[in-house]
């Protein structure tokens, strides 16, 4: 089964949020890093999506203008197989992305990268949705504490376990980096 690794938004926008904390960046990139790693070693190809809102919008950090639109420090570098600029929380709502795993034969995708709930969540939930067998990397997966409705606190650890839970078996098989790569071998 032909594999990718998507790489959505891990990009230097978030540290420039009000919202952002280094808490959890260094396991994060440890884990994204690794699979990266793993993935040029196997010859699987990596696409790299990075999200970009228009210059009228508040969210001046993603802005192309704001030139935070980069890959995040700490990042390791590699050679995106494809690239795509994203406007939407789906990685696969008008960016060509869709057409690019059609076209290269694509079969499953590991997802990976900033917001666990957010745009990982829903680029999983549409792929499976269209198709596409998802292997969902938790560990690299990083997202922030929230806010809940009601004021309450809601962790970053307690919005991955949630996120796990609603994608498990439903969308996506749950990975740890070394699962995802042995997952990738093996097809």
């Amino acid at each position: 089964m032909n594999t990718c690794l998507i790489v959505i938004d891990v990009q230097e926008s978030f540290r420039h949020r009000p919202y952002s904390t280094e808490r959890d960046m260094p396991a994060y990139l440890a884990a994204q890093n690794a699979l990266i790693a793993g993935c040029v070693a196997q010859g699987v190809p990596i696409v790299r999506v990075l999200h970009v809102a228009e210059p009228s919008e508040e969210n001046h950090a993603f802005t192309l203008e704001s030139g935070y639109v980069v890959p995040l420090k700490g990042l390791v570098d590699f050679t995106p197989a494809a690239a795509f600029h994203k406007g939407r929380h789906s990685a696969l709502v008008g960016t060509g992305l869709g057409v690019w795993l059609t076209s290269h034969g694509m079969q499953r995708i590991i997802v990976s990268g900033i917001r666990t709930e957010q745009c990982c969540e829903t680029t999983t939930r549409h792929a499976s949705d269209l198709g596409w067998a998802v292997d969902y990397c938790v560990d690299a997966t990083l997202t922030f504490d929230m806010e809940q409705p009601d004021g309450t606190p809601l962790s970053a650890a307690d919005i991955k376990a949630r996120t796990a839970t609603v994608l498990k078996d439903r969308f996506a098989t749950l990975c740890t980096v070394e699962q995802a790569l042995q997952r990738a071998k093996a097809s």
